[in-house]
């Protein structure tokens, strides 16, 4: 039972109860803990709190559209090995020496529990997830130029992102804790905006999330401001010396916060409209 109140969050990063209950029940478990969440939602930085909190080493291994999943076990390293066999003055027989272990063969080699962050899986190929599944597993792989097998000393914690761009295959699902992080409510929002800006004026904050929740509403938006976003954009306001009153109708510093001129040109199209409604209004005396 010690397990599953190991982990209680950490001074930088606000965790839900359920959230909270998932990691523990993942370490408890000794299952990957799968995060979804659209980004800016704090999936990177529950592993950063997690190994924090915990004391352990973080070890991260960012997933890109090329990677393989032999990546994160080993790499042979076979053009040092013809260039050292053509000009150096090294023992070419010993291959060990050219065996480089991934982000996956850290974590299994490693002499103290560590938390493995595998971030963004869905950005590899769809095989990706599926070769993965043994080691996951059992914890071990072979290297075959060394005839070694490498077992992990102690299971890491293993924390895997996804922004659901790709849907994972269901055996790797069935293996896995899953966890999905919600956008957080205002209530929330400012609790976690606090935790970054313990200082920020009351009427600021208010305005400027009224307003990013406005913005996160209008139709259409391809990429809503996200909570990382609206930090930044806080931090600029403070910066700018921009008053609480001007937050709504100038709308300050608004590439923080929308990153495509797609957006931009939606938002300007619907204020551009409610305007034109309201002088519409007053011109035939509705209200």
């Amino acid at each position: 039972m010690s397990k599953m109140v190991q982990y209680k969050g950490s001074e930088n990063y606000i965790v839900s109860d359920e959230l909270r209950n998932s990691v523990n029940i993942a370490i408890a478990l000794g299952k990957p803990l799968l995060i979804k969440g659209e980004p800016g939602t704090g999936k990177t930085m529950l592993a950063e709190s997690i190994a924090h909190a915990l004391d352990k080493q973080l070890i991260v291994w960012n997933i890109k559209s090329t990677t393989k999943a032999q990546d994160g076990l080993y790499v042979y390293d076979t053009v040092q090995r013809l260039y050292d066999s053509q000009f150096g003055d090294h023992d070419v027989a010993n291959i060990k020496q050219y065996i480089k272990l991934g982000k996956l063969g850290e974590a299994f080699t490693a002499d103290e529990q560590v938390v493995l962050l595998i971030d963004e899986i869905d950005k590899a190929d769809l095989e990706f997830p599926n070769d993965l599944l043994w080691e996951l597993d059992q914890m071990s792989f072979y290297i075959p130029e060394t005839k070694e097998t490498i077992t992990a000393k102690t299971r890491p914690i293993v924390i895997i992102t996804s922004n659901a761009e790709k849907e994972l295959p269901d055996a790797f699902l069935r293996r896995c804790i899953f966890h999905y992080i919600a956008f957080p409510e205002p209530e929330e929002m400012e609790r976690i905006v606090r935790v970054h800006h313990p200082d920020l004026e009351d009427k600021l904050l208010h305005q400027a999330m009224d307003t990013f929740y406005m913005l996160r509403s209008v139709p259409h938006i391809q990429k809503k401001p996200s909570t990382s976003e609206l930090i930044d954009w806080l931090q600029a306001l403070v910066v700018g010396g921009v008053k609480p009153s001007r937050i709504k109708k100038d709308l300050p510093f608004l590439g923080v916060l929308l990153k495509k001129n797609e957006d931009l040109d939606t938002l300007l199209t619907q204020l551009y409209n409610k305007t034109q409604g309201r002088i519409g209004q007053r011109a035939t005396g509705f209200r």
